[in-house]
């Protein structure tokens, strides 16, 4: 199996409704997201790769245009926006353009990351 990854970031608020006033995660605050996706085939393309990097340029588009330095809880319209949430969403919409797509991952802070992965053969 061959896999590729590639690394994006973008800068963003949210806050998650539902949780005690207390937890910090309540109060409105901002994030420096990273999302790596990753990419895995079997055999390769004509030109030898999983898929062209360049291709995942599309990616960056959509968190330019869509995250980058929003709300997300305006964007999603909801006050569950969590790494988890995120790497679903974003796996949903990078499995939507590229059929290799096998996981996405999101960082909130250097120290923390969600993973979205499907399960094999799960239907």
């Amino acid at each position: 199996m061959f896999t590729i990854s590639k690394e994006f970031a973008f800068s963003a608020s949210h806050q998650l409704s539902g949780l005690p006033e207390t937890h910090q995660c309540a109060r409105l605050h901002g994030h420096n997201y990273v999302v790596v996706v990753e990419l895995s085939a079997a055999t390769l393309n004509a030109h030898n790769f999983v898929r062209d990097y360049g291709e995942l340029a599309d990616l960056k588009r959509y968190i330019d245009e869509t995250l980058d330095h929003r709300h997300l809880n305006d964007v999603f319209g909801h006050g569950a926006v969590t790494a988890e949430f995120l790497a679903l969403t974003l796996y949903e919409w990078c499995a939507a353009r590229w059929p290799e797509t096998s996981a996405v991952k999101v960082s909130e802070t250097p120290k923390t990351w969600a993973t979205y992965r499907p399960l094999v053969g799960a239907a």
